[in-house]
């Protein structure tokens, strides 16, 4: 008999088996793959030496979290490191343009001023808001919404702001990235730094609230940058297992979890493939809603959630690429050597565009690409004197319909297909590096349905755990009667990408649960 079995290690699994063995608990994590860290994934995939995030990467919203706050010197103990630069992420237009933000606000504002009067100020202003609302803001983005404290917090806000003031609050932080970004900015260099990261939320320029995640990721960038892990993401998840075994957890691989054990009203414990059952006092599963209704609680009396599972939707496919290469890349723009996460994009039009096309099934004529330099905040990821590159284009689609371009045949995620859209991308990256074809040693590819076969909880390709539209996010998530991961079981608790508060490294559902149950 266990304390808490877990099922899935994700970061949310991670932080919640973390928070809960260091209190003393009996914690065991199942892992059905070969490999722990759900997204968090490091291997030589393109040659011997070249050490790619083959996911996720940046890891800005875990060094902003709760969870960090209270892991970080734990974590540290056993390998846990962060690589910073002073430039997180910068904007490339095909005209050659490039507009970077610095860490520094001030410099931003003097920047942004010079290339439209008044946008520097308006960015001042912008990024302010968040900072002045940030208790506020972050309690409902991450924290438990059906909660006293919220509760709480809210009263304190009427008190502040009034009715209609807070009303106007949320009125504001519902319009969409567009609606924020063309009034506000008459710079299009501006407006095209900032509309690619709500594709990174797994929304579009048009989407409800993309204008305030938009403003969200420009206040976190600029004050804590885009830090990936020394060594790769692979050694968050190992600095983890560490913690978590130091504490005497237990983690397996190759442990498929069959089915979650029910019986008046309660979750036992899991039975894995093997039939070997695990006992324990709560379940918590970090899977989708369709993994944890449709086929571990199969035939368990959820009919509510399982009929809510087949209206479920999930997001647009994520679409990865690789490079090793001889030596760093020149970029024809000056001021990009050093930045952590370049996009390349011609602004709002080009974003929603793209997103557009790939929700519709199509293959994106010109895609939302987005560039990271690993190398440049960690030399250790490569031989020296080389370089990688981690591209990802967050606008691929699940279900392959048509080329938006017209020259793509194939309609399935066959070799042949991802290698052909990875011929696009390329062709618009090397427009931009002065020595591409020099250096290239080698690339590797992931498409939608390769990341699903790594990681089920993908599906079609999709990171963000289904999509991320307000019918499905904050109390609505995943399904519209959720309530802080509760499930029909008083001790299964979800939690996960498909759970407030999201998708990203945040590990924020995990350590709400892990909070409740006393960790």
């Amino acid at each position: 008999m266990t304390d808490h079995v877990i099922i899935g290690s994700g970061i949310n699994a991670l932080v919640a088996a973390a928070l809960l063995s260091r209190k003393g608990r009996k914690v065991v994590v199942l892992e059905r793959e070969d490999r722990l860290g759900g997204c968090m994934m490091t291997a030589e995939a393109t040659l011997p030496g070249f050490y790619h995030d083959v996911m996720a990467a940046t890891f800005v919203l875990f060094l902003t979290s709760p969870a960090y706050g209270e892991l970080a010197g734990d974590l540290a103990q056993h390998g846990f490191e962060l690589c910073h630069t002073t430039h997180p992420t910068a904007v490339l237009r095909p005209n050659g343009r490039a507009t970077t933000l610095s860490m520094d606000r001030a410099a931003n504002i003097a920047q942004f001023n010079a290339l439209a009067a008044g946008d520097g100020d308006q960015h001042g202003r912008d990024v302010g808001a968040i900072e002045a609302d940030a208790e506020f803001l972050f309690s409902l983005l991450g924290g438990e919404l059906w909660r006293w404290r919220t509760a709480r917090l809210m009263l304190s806000q009427i008190r502040k702001r009034g009715l209609n003031g807070l009303k106007t609050w949320f009125g504001e932080a519902l319009r969409p990235a567009r609606a924020w970004l063309e009034p506000a900015y008459q710079s299009p260099d501006i407006q095209a730094l900032w509309a690619p990261w709500v594709l990174h939320t797994g929304l579009t320029p048009e989407s409800t609230y993309s204008g305030q995640m938009g403003k969200v990721i420009a206040f976190a960038l600029e004050a804590a940058g885009a830090p990936i892990v020394k060594g790769g993401a692979g050694q968050a998840v190992a600095a983890f297992r560490a913690l978590i075994e130091s504490h005497g957890g237990e983690l397996r691989t190759g442990a498929d979890v069959a089915e979650i054990i029910t019986q008046d009203g309660k979750a036992r414990g899991v039975r894995l493939a093997n039939g070997e059952a695990i006992w324990a006092s709560s379940v918590l599963a970090s899977v989708t809603p369709s993994q944890l209704y449709g086929r571990l609680l199969n035939g368990a009396e959820t009919a509510p959630e399982q009929q809510a599972t087949q209206s479920f939707r999930h997001g647009r496919g994520n679409f990865q690429l690789h490079y090793a290469l001889d030596k760093t890349p020149e970029w024809r723009a000056e001021g990009l050597e050093d930045v952590a996460l370049i996009h390349l994009a011609d602004g709002i039009d080009s974003v929603s565009k793209s997103a557009n096309e790939a929700e519709r099934g199509l293959f994106p004529e010109t895609p939302t690409i987005c560039v990271g330099q690993p190398h440049r905040l960690d030399p250790s990821r490569c031989p020296e004197g080389k370089a990688i590159l981690w591209l990802q284009i967050p606008d691929a689609p699940r279900q392959i319909k048509g080329d938006a371009k017209g020259e793509i045949t194939g309609k399935d995620w066959d070799d042949t297909t991802r290698e052909a859209f990875a011929d696009r991308i390329e062709a618009i990256l090397a427009r931009h590096i002065a020595n591409f074809d020099d250096i290239k040693l080698a690339r590797r590819a992931y498409s939608p349905a390769d990341l699903q076969r790594l990681n089920m909880n993908l599906v079609g390709g999709d990171p963000y755990g289904g999509h991320c539209g307000i019918d499905q996010f904050f109390t609505f998530r995943p399904f519209p009667a959720s309530c802080n991961g509760a499930t029909s079981f008083s001790n299964l608790y979800h939690i996960g990408a498909s759970t407030h508060p999201g998708p990203g490294l945040g590990g924020g559902s995990g350590y709400n649960t892990a909070k409740r149950l006393g960790g």
